[in-house]
């Protein structure tokens, strides 16, 4: 079985582009180029130097002693969250707007949740002198205030939306509007592995940097590049695409995809897409998507702004129907008591996205030898109002 797109830009049952007729020179403009763009030697060149000399690859596999003793196991935390902007979310961006100058784009517009994205895309566009507008939920605005002050530092014009959730959702749903009405100039900078063909295939080649370091990373640690168990929490899911790419076709490498329940799964304030969710279409593509018996998108909860989505990305929904990823859930409480664990035993302090990750550890059994990768995505500096205030710190 393929887990990767086919060339009509499908994963399995689930991707394609779902478009207004107005988007659709846009997104064929983007198909018909991104490949050809990025096996180009000097894209090659100029996107490799980005990412280590500005970006800070390859970000370190770190072994995490202390983690390891409590649980058992091998754990190894993949350190996205040293990259430049604190995320993995710079990968994407930096590929993308060197993809969207080839295309002759003046203009780029993005979508936040956690603010990470927006970040990034606001960075590389000041590195390269573009103008830039992100985006971004009324609700997250104020929940993540440090990385707002960061995008208009860095002179992007930051758009709250402030219809439905007023969070990720409807972020998206008004930087598409945007595109529509600004379809020649413009490049839509996709955050995540959603939205219409190539955007999920693309974003993932961007990302597919993590998992490629950590196996060769891995042969210089443990002699061999996989390991038993891959970890990853997922939204829309790219950081879990990019931490699982190279090991897609390893199936000797078991996947786990750690989703955000909220509340709890069942009380309707969860954003656990797998568990909840049916084949529907959300922003371009046919995904797994929280709707109701109508068909109405159903505001999704988390306390983490990056995990508040009501779908996933296509090529998720075909690892979870395909059984090739195992998908769970974690609740913000216990997200919350897992990053301040790693806080407190490893120095290091997560996004509360990368901590729904860590906290499915205590799920899990363990023999003793296992190598535990997992993707640590962000760094905590956006959360600790939050780890604060629940702690009382």
């Amino acid at each position: 079985m393929s887990y990767h797109v086919n060339e009509k830009g499908y994963y399995g049952n689930f991707g394609g582009a779902y478009i207004p007729e107005m988007l659709y020179p846009n997104v064929e403009e983007l198909r018909d180029n991104y490949l050809k763009i990025m096996a180009e030697p000097a894209f090659q060149e100029e996107f490799q130097e980005l990412l280590r000399d500005y970006v800070g690859r390859p970000s370190p596999l770190y072994f995490a002693k202390r983690l390891s003793e409590k649980y058992g196991a091998n754990i190894y935390l993949k350190r996205e969250d040293l990259n430049h902007t604190g995320a993995h979310k710079i990968n994407n961006t930096v590929g993308q707007i060197l993809l969207a100058q080839r295309l002759g784009k003046k203009r780029i517009i993005a979508e936040t949740g956690a603010g990470q994205h927006g970040v990034a895309t606001a960075t590389v566009c000041a590195l390269k002198g573009i103008e830039c507008v992100v985006y971004m939920g009324a609700v997250d605005i104020e929940r993540q205030a440090p990385n707002v002050a960061r995008m208009k530092m860095m002179g992007a014009t930051v758009i709250p939306a402030t219809s439905g959730s007023q969070t990720l959702k409807d972020a998206t749903n008004e930087a598409l509007r945007d595109w529509i009405n600004n379809p020649v100039d413009t490049h839509y900078i996709i955050g995540s592995v959603v939205g219409p063909h190539p955007y999920p295939d693309m974003v993932a080649r961007f990302q597919a940097i993590i998992s490629e370091e950590t196996r060769k990373q891995l042969t210089e640690k443990i002699g061999k590049p996989n390991p038993d168990y891959v970890m990853a929490c997922v939204g829309g899911g790219s950081n879990a695409i990019g931490m699982f790419y190279h090991f897609l076709d390893q199936e000797d490498v078991k996947l786990i995809a750690v989703e955000a329940a909220g509340k709890g799964v069942h009380t309707g304030e969860s954003a656990a897409t797998t568990a909840l969710g049916k084949e529907g279409v959300l922003h371009g593509s046919r995904s797994i998507v929280m709707q109701t018996e109508d068909g109405q998108v159903i505001e999704p909860y988390s306390i983490s702004a990056g995990l508040d989505y009501p779908g996933i990305g296509p090529q998720h929904a075909h690892l979870h129907t395909s059984a090739r990823a195992k998908y769970v859930s974690i609740t913000d409480e216990e997200s919350l008591e897992a990053g301040l664990q790693l806080s407190r035993l490893e120095g290091i302090i997560p996004a509360i996205e990368s901590s729904h990750a860590l906290a499915y550890l205590e799920k899990m059994q363990f023999k003793g030898d296992e190598t535990v990768v997992v993707c640590l995505s962000g760094r905590g500096d956006k959360d600790l109002a939050t780890y604060m205030k629940y702690f009382g710190l």
